[in-house]
């Protein structure tokens, strides 16, 4: 697929040659972006863009919980947090419920900030 479009093609090569660590960054920060904007789609009565939104985020939480190794019992505790965060953005969806997405986006922005400060913490103990 030939892109002629050099922020699109800067974006797909970013994705291509990111490590698993900065590939989870880049989920959570869509995470963020998509509950962001069906907040604001919700706000400005688009029924359609605010369901395009929200399936996003249902789709990232899932992938989320799709590659937990669940031999840790850490991902017992992640999977439960994704799958509250999962049924809370159901329930946004269905009643276009702008203070749900905003209790669902605090969650997605504290494990995003913690997973930018793990990274930074195992990029100075190599």
């Amino acid at each position: 697929m030939v892109i002629n479009n050099p922020y699109a093609q800067y974006k797909e090569n970013s994705v291509f040659t990111a490590t698993p660590e900065e590939l989870t960054l880049m989920l959570y920060n869509g995470l963020v972006k998509f509950i962001l904007q069906g907040i604001n789609a919700i706000e400005e009565k688009n029924i359609k863009k605010a369901n395009g939104c929200l399936i996003r985020c249902q789709d990232i939480i899932t992938e989320f919980r799709a590659t937990l190794d669940m031999n840790y019992e850490i991902s017992k505790s992640f999977d439960s947090i994704y799958e509250y965060m999962y049924r809370r953005l159901v329930d946004a969806n269905i009643r276009k419920d702008k203070a749900i997405l905003e209790e669902v986006l605090g969650y997605a922005k504290e494990l995003r900030d913690t997973w930018q400060e793990a990274m930074k913490l195992a990029k100075r103990g190599r």
